[in-house]
């Protein structure tokens, strides 16, 4: 029997895996000098856990979540999002009697049932970064420049900020009426499913998908409009920060999440070289979810990062080239030895080296440009006779000899095997 990938996932392997590790790495890099700690959550969780924080109309916990019971009759749920999980190990472990903020980020697999499609999986990696503690705006703005910075560091500088704010409980409720009076007028304009949830909650009309829901919307009130004194206040300093930082951004009334438990300062960012599903990475603040999770009343705010996309458009931009630093030939039985001893010395000093297997001179070297190493090594009887190695710059063809001792100093006039970021 054949077996095949369950639909929806997919095997991650050379080259692309060197794209998702030097994400990783250049992510850890960045979230450390902005002072966020690693959580590695569980991947499963109490299904209430999501129903209560992502809430009950939402498309994710409607038709996405994986969800079974366990051998005890308990319902449990494949993490759909890593901020729920985040809320409630800060709770369980008591991070909330630590000084404030108290800073996290974390990285892994996430799960939806939806269609599958390019850059979206059912099983799927995110990065997210949750910060708690903090209400002023200036943690906003410091949170919007971290994901900059990220991406920068990834090589684009060419992205959308978009940023809106969607109030508090205070002000939210006189947006949501003036919302359904707007869509009364109109409801049957839109699909089934914001028809089914416009009366519970008329703000997931505005992040509906569908064609014809997003026409009818259009001149929608603006929930800026209904902002409340000090959520305005806040907004603006947010804005304030990022016009004083010369952050290019846009204030887009109609943006919203599609979860909940989103308060105030949301942002989303874009990029057109992925066509209609766009976005890379969004979040905004929570500041109620800590309280209605049980904890004490705790500000938070953070950002999840799609990693399939951002992979996606690293390939599109080749932003990030990974290639072998040497690849080392060899003829006989001496050479052989002396070319494991000479890898596994340059290995120790940090590059990336490439042994070759045996078969004749010309079969490695093909195999070197195949793996389109930096520099190939040459090793035979002659070299081993008069102490000299041969190499050879594979990108120009330029080609000399040195000892051993030099080969470090030539490999390293090129470049190491650093991947290749654009700036």
């Amino acid at each position: 029997m054949r077996f095949t990938r369950v639909k929806g996932v997919h095997d991650i392997y050379e080259p692309e895996v060197q794209l998702y590790q030097k994400v990783e790495e250049i992510s850890r890099e960045v979230f450390r000098v902005y002072g966020f700690k690693e959580i590695r959550l569980p991947i499963i969780e109490y299904t209430e856990l999501f129903q209560r924080s992502i809430g009950s109309t939402t498309d994710i916990v409607e038709k996405e979540m994986y969800t079974f019971n366990d051998r005890a009759g308990r319902s449990i749920t494949l993490r759909p999002e890593g901020t729920a999980g985040a809320v409630r190990a800060y709770i369980e472990n008591g991070f909330y009697a630590l000084p404030s903020p108290q800073k996290f980020y974390y990285m892994g697999p996430m799960f939806r049932y939806e269609r599958p499609q390019a850059g979206r999986y059912r099983q799927f990696h995110q990065i997210g970064v949750e910060a708690f503690g903090v209400a002023e705006p200036i943690m906003d703005a410091e949170v919007i420049l971290l994901l900059r910075h990220l991406l920068y560091e990834l090589g684009f500088n060419k992205l959308q900020i978009e940023l809106n704010s969607l109030g508090c409980p205070e002000c939210r409720p006189f947006y949501r009426d003036k919302l359904l009076d707007f869509f009364s007028l109109k409801i049957k304009a839109f699909c089934s499913d914001c028809q089914r949830r416009f009366e519970k909650n008329p703000l997931r009309l505005l992040d509906c998908k569908v064609p014809q829901c997003i026409k009818a919307r259009e001149d929608a009130p603006s929930i800026l409009d209904s902002l409340c004194e000090n959520c305005k206040a806040h907004f603006n300093r947010v804005i304030s920060y990022l016009d004083y930082m010369g952050i290019s951004f846009s204030v887009t009334p109609t943006l919203v999440r599609g979860l909940d438990y989103y308060t105030r300062t949301i942002f989303e960012i874009k990029s057109e070289s992925l066509g209609g599903q766009n976005a890379i990475a969004a979040g905004g603040r929570y500041d109620n979810l800590v309280e209605e999770f049980g904890g004490p009343p705790t500000p938070a705010i953070g950002f999840a990062i799609g990693v399939e996309r951002l992979v996606s458009l690293l390939k599109i931009e080749k932003a990030v080239e990974l290639l072998p630093d040497c690849y080392i030939a060899f003829i006989g039985e001496e050479a052989e030895r002396l070319s494991l001893r000479m890898g596994e010395g340059l290995r120790q000093k940090g590059f990336w080296i490439e042994i070759g297997t045996g078969g004749s001179l010309k079969s490695q070297l093909r195999k070197a440009d195949r793996l389109k190493a930096r520099y190939a090594i040459i090793i035979g009887e002659e070299e081993i006779k008069r102490s000299v190695i041969r190499w050879k710059r594979l990108s120009d063809g330029q080609e000399g000899e040195c000892s051993e001792e030099e080969i470090e100093k030539i490999i390293n006039s090129n470049q190491k095997s650093e991947s290749k970021v654009r700036n």
